[in-house]
C-alpha cells in the first residue's frame, strides 16, 4: 500500500502562491486516483480537487475553482495554489484510492498522508 507524504506548506500573506507535493514513498502513484482534502480551525474536513488515475480529468470545490489546479506525474501529486485567501488557511491532506471514477466523497480515498499546514494571513 501506499505511503503518502505532502511538503510545501508554510505562511503566506493573502494573493501570495504556493505549491503543496504529495509523495508516495513506496514507488509511483500514478496506478490510483488521487485526491486533495483540507480541514480549517474549527472545521470538518472538505474536499478541494481530484485526479482520475489517467490525469485527463479534474474537479474543483466551488471555493478554490479558478485558483487552485491539481496536477500529478509518476511519483507526485501537486497542488498549486494561487490568490491565496485568508479562508484558505487549513491544514492540506493528500489521498489516493484504486482507480474509480471522479468523486468528492472522502469515504472513497483509502490511503492519507498526515498533512500539510497552511497559513494565509491578511
Amino acid at each position: 500500500q501506499p505511503q503518502l507524504v505532502e511538503s510545501g506548506g508554510g505562511l503566506v500573506q493573502e494573493g501570495d502562491s504556493l505549491r503543496l507535493s504529495c509523495t508516495n514513498t513506496r514507488g509511483p502513484i500514478s496506478r490510483y486516483s488521487v485526491g486533495w482534502f483540507r480541514q480549517g480551525p474549527g472545521k470538518l474536513r472538505e474536499f478541494v480537487a481530484a485526479m482520475t488515475w489517467s490525469g485527463n480529468r479534474a474537479i474543483y470545490a466551488d471555493s478554490v475553482k479558478g485558483r487552485f489546479t491539481i496536477s500529478r506525474d509518476t511519483n507526485k501529486v501537486y497542488l498549486q495554489m494561487d490568490s491565496l485567501k485568508t479562508e484558505d488557511t487549513a491544514v492540506y491532506y493528500c489521498a489516493a484510492q484504486n482507480p474509480s471514477s471522479l468523486t468528492i466523497a472522502e469515504s472513497a480515498y483509502e490511503y492519507w498522508g498526515q498533512g500539510t499546514q497552511v497559513t494565509v494571513s491578511s
